[in-house]
């Protein structure tokens, strides 16, 4: 797509997010390609970017929703996800949000502990309902990923190991208001490895087959997500690949594959776009001043991630420069020690890859405003989240300001 970048930082303004619409739509129907002849059902994984717009084009195109919130539920429930293609997943789950769940009859319940599945039939129990349940089985394989966003380990909170969740399957199926329909795993997030995904995939297939000797009945078969993408020079997993792996060791169950892309469908659809404020030198160490922060992408600070970071329109000679946001804090910044040119005040930066993980992990600290959220589709810009202003950050608390204590 033939993109005038800076039409576009004019028009919106900046700090500013940008999502290729059309590059969505080409992931999602590659991987839908790539499940062909199976059943199956694609849960896009709303954390990932939570902008309703973002979750009513997928669902569009026939997507369900992997939602870790009650509130990512009423997110997907709005943009026009059917229910019966919801996911509730997430390790904490309080007795209202179980409660809302069920009330709006999504397709499962994914579970993360005896405890969890304790609390979700007592409230299956006060509404008189059966709780479609999945359990979150932690195959114990190394993903081979960052430690922050590993979770198929035993010292990662997720899931249960493969004994507790035999006895959790045996108590369900004897309950009267758990119906266990499920099995998940998911071992990490950005895998560029196939091994693991194949291993884990095999360990939890065996499971469900010897769920299935004594009348356990597993109609859906979760694989979760977190296939790599593309950020620096990573060597990626194609769907295909990925999904081969899926029916070989799947092979023989008459199960619905699940999974739940989040990264892979719009990492590479965003962009950041942030203004140069000035360039600073601290004796031999140049520092490049912008308006976005790290309030705004999180994910260098967090996860020492990496972003391409590009100057549009400027040239002349490169040379290292930390790129560094406004907020009070040492962690704010977006890149270390990137190659950028000479740079002056009101030029453009574009950090690329920012499309998940990005505004939805966004903050107000230091009472920042949040980005507006713009959509490119078909050769056309819209808006789709207007910048936040002052008064939507004070909203919820002026009318307790001058309450006496």
């Amino acid at each position: 797509m033939n993109i005038d970048y800076k039409a576009l930082a004019q028009k919106y303004g900046t700090p500013l997010y940008i999502y290729d619409f059309d590059y969505i739509t080409n992931r999602y129907m590659a991987l839908k390609e790539a499940f062909s002849g199976h059943k199956s059902l694609i849960n896009y994984a709303v954390k990932a970017n939570s902008n309703l717009s973002v979750i009513a084009h997928l669902a569009k195109m026939g997507a369900g929703a992997d939602c870790v919130s009650i509130g990512e539920v009423r997110r997907a429930l709005d943009a026009g996800v059917d229910r019966y293609k919801i996911i509730f997943s997430g390790v904490g789950k309080r007795d209202d949000e179980i409660r809302a769940a069920l009330e709006y009859d999504i397709l499962l319940l994914n579970l993360e502990s005896e405890a969890e599945m304790k609390r979700v039939e007592m409230v299956a129990r006060e509404l008189g309902k059966e709780a479609r349940i999945s359990i979150r089985v932690n195959p114990n394989i190394d993903p081979q990923t960052h430690p922050y966003i590993s979770t198929g380990l035993h010292e990662n909170k997720f899931g249960v190991e493969i004994d507790m969740a035999k006895r959790m399957y045996i108590y369900a199926k004897k309950s009267q208001y758990l119906n266990p329909v499920g099995i998940h795993f998911h071992i990490g997030s950005q895998l560029t490895n196939l091994d693991p995904i194949k291993e884990s995939c095999g360990i939890v297939a065996d499971l469900v087959r010897s769920l299935k000797a004594i009348d356990i009945d597993i109609k859906f078969f979760d694989v979760g997500g977190g296939i790599g993408v593309v950020y620096d020079n990573e060597k990626t997993i194609s769907p295909t690949e990925y999904t081969q792996a899926v029916f070989e060791m799947t092979k023989g169950l008459d199960v619905t594959l699940l999974c739940e892309p989040g990264r892979y469908m719009v990492a590479n659809a965003g962009a950041f776009f942030t203004k140069v404020l000035y360039e600073k030198q601290n004796g031999s160490k140049r520092f490049v001043v912008i308006d976005g922060a790290m309030n705004d992408l999180i994910r260098p600070s967090l996860y020492n991630a990496y972003h391409r970071i590009e100057a549009v329109g400027v040239t002349g000679e490169k040379t290292p420069a930390d790129v560094v946001g406004p907020v009070c804090e040492s962690g704010d910044f977006l890149g270390k020690n990137v190659l950028l040119p000479p740079l002056r005040h009101d030029d453009l930066l574009i950090v690329h890859s920012a499309g998940a993980y990005g505004f939805t992990m966004a903050s107000n600290y230091n009472t920042r405003p949040k980005s507006a959220e713009v959509a490119l589709e078909g050769g056309k810009d819209r808006l789709i989240r207007a910048r936040e202003t002052y008064e939507d950050q004070v909203r919820l608390e002026l009318a307790y300001l001058h309450q006496d204590a």
